[in-house]
């Protein structure tokens, strides 16, 4: 997180759908780096891709670390069909790691776990607030707006 703190009481501008998108993985051994290296760098080449592709859908992310034994992405997608047409892309850099990684899996048996969670929001199901903070999260990824805007209590913000 970085940048300036914005003062006051702020929350998530948008009353639409959102995707938000939890994938990691596990190291299982530590020893075994032919095994998890590979996962864990080909990350980094797909945020790219989605970052440098406005239309791709992923309209924010998160790296996540500090996990017992492993790292994660919290992603914030337009919609579940962008995410899927990513997923399923033959020209993306998805579908090679993804290969790539079940190949290992396969042979390496359990030295590198893998998980990812989906969760379709829809409009009105999610309210958030940031107070003097810089643009983070979900309002990084909407855009944030006054809290008086879109109510000034949780509840009113996930009623509107």
């Amino acid at each position: 997180m970085s940048g300036k703190p914005v003062q006051g009481r702020m929350t998530t501008d948008g009353d639409r759908e959102v995707v938000v998108f939890l994938i990691g993985m596990r190291v299982n051994n530590w020893r075994a780096v032919r095994s998890w290296l590979p996962v864990f760098l080909a990350m980094p080449r797909m945020i790219k891709e989605l970052a440098g592709d406005p239309g791709s859908g992923m309209i924010g992310y998160r790296l996540l670390l500090g996990l017992p034994r492993g790292v994660a992405v919290l992603q914030y997608w337009d919609s579940k069909e962008k995410l899927f047409a990513y997923a399923t892309d033959q020209s993306g850099e998805h579908r090679p790691a993804w290969v790539a990684f079940n190949r290992r899996a396969r042979e390496g048996r359990d030295k590198v776990g893998f998980w990812h969670e989906t969760y379709a929001v829809p409009a009105g199901s999610y309210e958030s607030i940031y107070i003097n903070m810089p643009s983070f999260g979900l309002g990084e990824a909407l855009g944030a707006v006054p809290v008086g805007r879109r109510g000034e209590r949780a509840a009113e913000r996930m009623a509107a």
